[in-house]
């Protein structure tokens, strides 16, 4: 190989950390073909020393195709590339929320992208463009670990369980995980987002799948965006499914990543949570994202009833 492997920090169950990977490199099919067997195998991938747009598109398209993320399918709005998603928190604008008993901009719950709509995307790559002096960590959690630390009782009461997803803009409404004390403002983007057509009904997706590639079971639940399991929106249903949410945000699992200037993070959609802690209300945070088309073919939209 022509670059180098090495473990997360501190962070054994999932995760790879790349350095030394020239852009050169990126056109080998050899490479490329280690580099997507890691993604599958491993989950994250911690890319460093990867710069600029040209860097970060050739990267993703590695492990798929590149698309427009869907909530930006037609939003006029000025953007670095059509396949880059501006993830944006300053002191004029961005989500402002109370966490913790402080205020956090940018602050993002735990959550897989487009839990709300039935196609969800393979992965995504996130890129730096601002820092902040402090904060800022963007968090993952490995889900194929989170149901292999749940106990077999709880494995066999939730087998063959479906989720029912709804999109909300405001974390501090969900019902399920760790949420906000408060809202405190909302970016001019959420506010479009939650416009957007193609989030107008409930979802559903499977409590639990098999990876294609390994066969091994993901606990496939996404706590912000849950309404609820299923058949079962009762309390009954709902403890069951919050019992649930509580192996899958065990702190124990998590890998936070501080980010540098020159990093690049990969992450497998269909097989991580992650989050953003947020920054300090003075401070800004600009990441740059592309979205990794994909679909795991296992989500529906819901049918509404006759009434």
């Amino acid at each position: 190989m022509t670059f180098d492997v090495a473990p997360l920090p501190g962070q054994s169950a999932f995760g790879a950390v790349v350095s030394n990977l020239s852009r050169v490199a990126l056109h080998d099919p050899a490479i490329r073909k280690t580099l997507y067997d890691l993604w599958i195998d491993k989950g994250v991938i911690v890319f460093k020393g990867m710069t600029a747009l040209e860097s970060q598109l050739e990267l993703s398209e590695i492990f798929g195709e590149p698309e427009i993320h869907p909530l930006l399918v037609g939003v006029d709005r000025p953007r670095e590339h059509k396949f880059i998603a501006d993830i944006e928190y300053d002191q004029a604008d961005g989500d402002l929320y109370q966490v913790d008993g402080e205020v956090r901009g940018g602050y993002l719950p735990w959550h897989f992208d487009l839990a709300y709509v039935d196609r969800i995307n393979h992965g995504g790559i996130l890129r730096p463009d601002v820092l902040p002096a402090r904060g800022g960590e963007t968090g993952f959690i490995d889900r194929i670990a989170a149901y292999a630390s749940m106990p077999r009782e709880l494995r066999d009461r939730i087998e063959g369980k479906n989720v029912v997803y709804r999109f909300s803009i405001d974390s501090s409404r969900m019902k399920f995980g760790k949420r906000p004390e408060k809202r405190l403002r909302i970016s001019r983007v959420g506010q479009m987002a939650g416009d957007h057509p193609s989030v107008k009904s409930r979802v559903i997706h499977p409590l639990v799948y098999a990876q294609e590639q390994t066969g091994r079971k993901v606990l496939n639940v996404s706590p912000w965006f849950a309404e609820g399991i299923e058949g079962m929106e009762t309390p009954e249903g709902d403890r069951l499914l919050a019992e649930v949410v509580a192996y899958a945000t065990e702190p124990r699992l998590a890998y936070y990543h501080h980010w540098q200037p020159n990093d690049m993070v990969l992450w497998d959609n269909w097989r991580m949570l992650h989050c953003a802690c947020g920054v300090p209300p003075g401070e800004s945070r600009r990441m740059r994202r592309t979205t990794i088309a994909g679909d795991y073919a296992l989500g529906r939209r819901e049918v509404a009833k006759p009434s």
